[in-house]
């Protein structure tokens, strides 16, 4: 157990290094040549090649990009040209290697500068890092001088270390939510619905996952939303009804009426949260989505959601006490648009039949 102690951190960065290498060249070539990589299956070979090794005393085994480089230019497809670069590096080793010995250090430093030309050419990438992203421009010169500073893995370790806190930061600032367009939305829906259900509809798209990082910023940006829209429309609504009187009373002089400012409070609202964007979520996402049902169902606002997946709606009705009686879940926005407008005909058939 002292000698794991011992070389655990080793280890560790070696592991981090080589694998960190290995993905990018093979990021890099199927890029260039047109074909997928799979991480976790380069992951899982990485792995493979290097434990059955570690039994006979090998060194770690790892991608190389003068290697790779090489094969490039000698375009080289199977893994025939491996099998042929092996041989080569055997022979350095036992016949070519001891003459190397007398070599000054300067020459075998320029050796390695050679092998790593492709490396060093990505700064020319910095430009357009700078431009595109200034913060990855930043965690990408920080990592460089980490790994020059240090070492190779406290650079790779300091670079992911940065990227998941600053993806962490980010993700809650993120916009969560969008107002749809609703005149897109009357193409789609069937031509009986009126423009007056239409006005009275409110459609939210959401275009982040709902997990407990956002679920705060989603609920803000949810009231926001419904804020600024019933500000408009009582707006618009006060306008109409005062150029109204204005022209159906002659004797008020261009003046709008007390009444006429007043909103009209029976109209009844409806939400639909378009859930297409919606990729994941948490407890925490579910949790919000079933308050912000409940306080607008207090409020008498009917809340609608489109586009919800098997499992967002499994897990919405295990954990709150959903409306049963009549659907919430839909398929589509126009379907959720249909269902209010024929809930509000019956609501009008149902008034006449009292009357």
């Amino acid at each position: 157990m002292h000698v794991l102690s011992a070389v655990i951190t080793e280890a560790f960065g070696v592991a981090l290094v080589g694998y960190v290498a290995s993905l990018a060249l093979a990021q890099g070539s199927a890029k260039k040549f047109k074909y997928s990589v799979d991480d976790n299956q380069e992951l899982l070979a990485h792995g493979l090649s290097n434990v059955i090794p570690s039994f006979f005393f090998c060194i770690p085994s790892a991608a190389a990009m003068g290697r790779t480089a090489v094969l490039y230019s000698t375009r080289a497809k199977t893994q025939v040209a491996c099998l042929i670069s092996c041989i080569f590096v055997l022979l350095v080793i036992y016949a070519i290697g001891p003459l190397l010995y007398w070599l000054p250090m300067c020459v075998l430093a320029s050796i390695i500068v050679v092998g790593l030309k492709g490396m060093l050419i990505q700064f020319r990438d910095l430009k357009k890092y700078w431009n595109v992203d200034k913060i990855d421009w930043g965690i990408w010169v920080s990592t460089y001088v980490f790994t020059i500073c240090f070492a190779a893995n406290v650079g790779l370790l300091f670079g992911v270390v940065c990227t998941i806190a600053i993806m962490i930061a980010r993700f809650p600032r993120a916009k969560t939510l969008s107002i749809k367009n609703i005149k897109e939305m009357e193409f789609k829906v069937k031509t009986e619905v009126d423009g007056e259900t239409l006005k009275q509809v409110k459609i939210v798209s959401i275009n982040n996952p709902l997990v407990f990082l956002n679920v705060k910023k989603f609920h803000t940006d949810l009231i926001n939303i419904i804020q600024k829209e019933n500000a408009s429309n009582l707006l618009l609504d006060d306008i109409s009804k005062c150029e109204q009187n204005t022209l159906l009373s002659p004797l008020s002089n261009g003046n709008c009426s007390e009444e006429a400012s007043q909103p009209c409070q029976n109209e009844k609202c409806s939400l639909i949260l378009d859930c297409s964007g919606l990729t994941f979520f948490d407890y925490s996402g579910v949790s919000m989505l079933v308050e912000v049902y409940m306080d607008c169902k207090n409020q008498s606002v009917d809340v609608s959601l489109a586009h919800c997946t098997a499992s967002l709606i499994k897990a919405m009705k295990y954990h709150g006490n959903l409306d049963s009686e009549k659907p919430i879940f839909f398929e589509s926005v126009s379907a959720a648009i249909s269902n209010i407008h024929s809930n509000k005909n019956l609501s009008k058939l149902s008034d006449h039949s009292e009357v």
